[in-house]
């Protein structure tokens, strides 16, 4: 009874008693799927980093205005309603991990910063998640900031 369903639904079943069934409720998996980005940059990864996770520096490419309180970020583009993250996870001049509020719990965007071992390049690593049917104009979307980003930063 409990897996009787031809496509792949959650159920989250709310129940008074072992036996007596009050509500069952589908939970809809998100579709989203994580795809990455990569970028060779000419900088420094300290540099890097402060405009990957500062509201000063996210504000100089990412959006028009941003705010942080207590690990919240508030971003707003063109004057309309703030958009938040939260910082998931950090590690200095490393990555940094941020969730949309609004987002499933499980999706996240994330900013990577390695050195290539041959070359000794920085790359900007880029994660996301998008629908598949969606992820090639959220990659344009993320090549049109990261270019932005490269202006500001003189790379």
């Amino acid at each position: 009874m409990y897996k009787k369903c031809l496509e792949p639904i959650i159920y989250l079943i709310l129940l008074h008693t072992r036996s007596q069934l009050i509500k069952r409720i589908p939970i809809h998996m998100s579709k989203k799927q994580l795809f990455t980005l990569e970028f060779p940059v000419r900088c420094s990864p300290n540099i890097l980093y402060e405009f990957l996770s500062t509201a000063s520096g996210l504000q100089e490419w990412f959006a028009d205005r941003v705010d942080e309180w207590e690990n919240v970020y508030s971003f707003s583009w063109n004057g309309g309603t703030p958009d938040k993250a939260e910082i998931l996870d950090e590690d200095a001049d490393k990555f940094i991990r941020f969730r949309w509020l609004h987002s499933e719990k499980n999706e996240y965007f994330e900013f990577k910063i390695e050195k290539s071992e041959m070359s000794n390049q920085t790359i900007l690593i880029i994660k996301d998640f998008a629908e598949k049917n969606e992820i090639k104009d959220q990659s344009r979307l993320w090549e049109y900031q990261v270019k932005e980003l490269f202006h500001r930063i003189g790379s």
